[in-house]
Formats: C-alpha cells, sequence, structure tokens
C-alpha cells in the first residue's frame, strides 16, 4: 500500500441544525447544536484513515482547547498527526447550517490554518520526500499549495488538488496536479466556463486536462461524477440514498479515491469506492462523524 499525505486545513464544526436559514435581519430558532471535528484537509485524512489507508496529516491548529480535541480526533482515526503542529491562538472553524433538506450553508474561519505557510512545507519536506501521493484543498494560502505542488512534483510524487472553496487559481498550480477534483461551480470558477451541463462540463474539463493535468474527476452531488481524460470522458452515477447532511460528501469521496489508488484499485474501482463513501456519508450528521469505516463501505449494497 502506498503512503498519502494529506496537506491542509483542520477546523471545528459549530453546526446548527434547523428547518431552514435565516434570511437577513431574521431570527430564527435551530434545532440542535453540535460540535463536530472537521476542515476539508482533516476530513479527507479522517476519510482514507477509517478505510485502513497510511495516511498522515500535515497541518496546524490552534493553541485552545479545540486543537487538542481535532488532534484526538485524527489520532483516533489512523492517522499519522506527528506532523500537525500546535501554534499560538485559535484553531481553524467552520460555522455550518444544516437545513431540514440536508443542503448546508458554511462559513469558514481560517485560524490556525491560515499559518500553513512555505516555511512550514519546508521544514517537513522529508514527509513529503517519504509520500507517495500528496493531496491539498484551498482552506490553507494558496502559495503555500502552489509551492507543495511543484516540490512534490520535483520529487516524482502523485499530486492530487481539491480546488474548494472555489477560486481562480494560477496556471502553476493547475499544471503541477496530475488529479483535479472539483464540483461543477469550482470548475466553471477555475476555467471561466460555464458548467450546467454534461456537455459543457467537459468543455470546461478539456481547458485544464490541455493544461496537463492528467485526470478531471469532477463530482456532480446526487447525480454522480465524471471522470475525463485527454482519451476519455465517462460518467459514474452516485448511489440512491436519501441524505441527511451534505457536509464532507466531496471530502469522502475524494478520501475514497486516494484510498483506492493508493491500494493499486484502477481508475474505475477508485471512483467507485469513493462514491460508496460518498453514500454512507451523507445519511449521517456532521462531517468526521459520518465518515464510513472500511467495513461499512464493504457491507454497503447500494442502488444507482
Amino acid at each position: 500500500m502506498k503512503k498519502i499525505l494529506v496537506v491542509g486545513s483542520i477546523n471545528m464544526d459549530l453546526v446548527t441544525i434547523c428547518e431552514r436559514a435565516p434570511k437577513g435581519g431574521e431570527t430564527l430558532f435551530g434545532k440542535e447544536f453540535l460540535q463536530i471535528p472537521g476542515g476539508k484537509g482533516a476530513n479527507q485524512a479522517v476519510a482514507i484513515g477509517k478505510l485502513n489507508g497510511n495516511v498522515c496529516m500535515l497541518g496546524k491548529v490552534g493553541s485552545d482547547s479545540l486543537g487538542d480535541t481535532l488532534l484526538g480526533s485524527l489520532k483516533n482515526n489512523n492517522v499519522n498527526i506527528k506532523h500537525v503542529e500546535k501554534v499560538e491562538g485559535s484553531s481553524g472553524i467552520a460555522k455550518i447550517i444544516v437545513e431540514e433538506n440536508g443542503e448546508n450553508r458554511i462559513l469558514v474561519v481560517p485560524g490556525a490554518n491560515g499559518k500553513v505557510d512555505i516555511n512550514f512545507i519546508e521544514r517537513n519536506i522529508e514527509i513529503i520526500e517519504n509520500s507517495d501521493y500528496i493531496i491539498a484543498q484551498l482552506e490553507i494560502p494558496v502559495e503555500t499549495v502552489e509551492f507543495l505542488f511543484k516540490k512534490a512534483k520535483s520529487l516524482n510524487k502523485t499530486t492530487i488538488l481539491n480546488p474548494a472553496p472555489g477560486r481562480i487559481l494560477s496556471r502553476e498550480i493547475i499544471e503541477y496536479s496530475d488529479f483535479i477534483i472539483p464540483n461543477e461551480s469550482e470548475l466553471e470558477l477555475l476555467t471561466g466556463l460555464k458548467t450546467d451541463s454534461e456537455d459543457n462540463i467537459k468543455k470546461a474539463g478539456k481547458v485544464l486536462l490541455e493544461l496537463g493535468v492528467k485526470g478531471l474527476l469532477v463530482t456532480m452531488g446526487s447525480k454522480g461524477s465524471l471522470y475525463m481524460t485527454k482519451s476519455e470522458s465517462k460518467f459514474y452515477p452516485a448511489y440512491k440514498v436519501k441524505a441527511l447532511d451534505t457536509t464532507a460528501a466531496g471530502d469522502s469521496f475524494i478520501g475514497g479515491f486516494a484510498t483506492g489508488l493508493s491500494k493499486g484499485l484502477q481508475i474505475k474501482d477508485a471512483i467507485n469506492l469513493g462514491t460508496k463513501v460518498a453514500a454512507i456519508s451523507v445519511t449521517r450528521r456532521g462531517a468526521q462523524t459520518s465518515l464510513p469505516t472500511l467495513d461499512e463501505v464493504i457491507a454497503f449494497k447500494g442502488e444507482k
């Protein structure tokens, strides 16, 4: 099994469950409040750890009590935390409003995640050298991601970029990415092209492939995902489930996909693994609390 390094955010999710989100100037009562470990980077690392992947987390937490809880969640879910650093100040938090229909709204305060800088990557170059797959997202400074991927490619590592939260990126980051896994809106931001139909998604995808991306995997929510290379394009349908909370659905998919690759699965089988993991996760509340174990994924018999 190959080694995976996840470089990214570690947040505490402050989750409010309600019938609907309030409008501007409106006050509503929520139904429940939860404090759940999250952050796109940590979610992806925990997803891999719970699938028995060989995964290490590279990131930062604050010196507050939240930092201790976040480290404990990573460690308890089979993630190597040797390279997670505790720094002065607050840990990252995400305020999440989950509506009755399963949709969510998220506001992130980076905290310690904003201190994951280039110097931090340089100080931890050994773990990059000793890993096979490098995964990053955009909840840490974008210049850090660009430096990380450039360094990883110089070391012949396989890079996986989840360009979330969505934003316009430099050509260099795209060129240094072997796999890019955006949703439809993130793909639109990356390319400046409409992604409101499968044909338009394919047109936008070709822009990234022409820049050197080996594989583009566009997640499309309850519809499924579309995988593209320069020589092929294939749609993979999602499993039919009743969504309770879509928080971390994309992270769970990426964790499953990366784990499959690290275990030597073919692309199609790695995508199917990610699809199963995501299907299970949306039937549960929260981020890391929703992520399934390998045994649960094996036992899952969903309908596409």
